[in-house]
């Protein structure tokens, strides 16, 4: 075995032994600094379990309201009814966020800390919860926010009572854009 100049002039600079331990160290320290994460999953995990909460509040709430909807007038029932439309689409946004700070934490500790096992060996994991790469996790966060982006649209919409014909036209362009995005977001995602 013939020693180059090279590898002469760097043995001489870094003794192997100091040079071993030293960047065994350092190497050790740059793969443990991963766990930094889990900050991030932990708290991503509990707004996930603080979303569902209030969401799911929200909800028995606006089943409550119902209870008296056969004693109720005609015009009381239009209006409750239009509000309960919009708590339900908000409960419906609610949920979403919460499955996307779930799907954000899952994501994050597949790719960082460690591979999840249960989710791996289990017929019941959803194929969504699998993160492989960073791209896969944008990819589905990028799926859950458009419908987030939609269902809150489509709350606003509800209230939205066009006047003009200019006001329809608009309201039909944004329907149509709408529903372009989940066209195109389908075709991408399919391929």
């Amino acid at each position: 075995m013939s020693v180059t100049p090279e590898t002469s002039e760097n043995a001489q600079a870094c003794p192997p032994e100091t040079q071993g331990k030293s960047e065994k160290y350092f190497e050790s320290f740059l793969w443990n600094s991963r766990f930094v994460v889990l900050f991030a999953v932990i708290a991503s995990l509990l707004m996930a379990f603080g979303i569902f909460y209030m969401t799911s509040i929200d909800v028995y709430y606006t089943l409550a309201h119902l209870t008296h909807y056969h004693e109720l007038t005609d015009m009381e029932r239009a209006e409750l009814k239009s509000q309960t439309v919009a708590h339900v689409v908000g409960s419906v946004d609610g949920f979403l966020l919460g499955a996307i700070m779930l799907i954000f934490s899952l994501g994050l500790y597949e790719l960082f800390i460690s591979k999840i096992d249960e989710a791996e060996g289990a017929k019941s994991a959803s194929k969504i919860l699998m993160i492989k790469s960073l791209d896969d996790l944008k990819d589905k966060l990028a799926k859950v926010i458009l419908l987030i982006l939609i269902v809150m649209f489509f709350e606003q919409a509800l209230f939205l009572k066009p006047t003009a014909p200019l006001e329809l036209l608009y309201y039909s362009l944004a329907i149509m854009l709408v529903a372009l995005a989940l066209y195109l977001s389908h075709k991408a995602y399919a391929h």
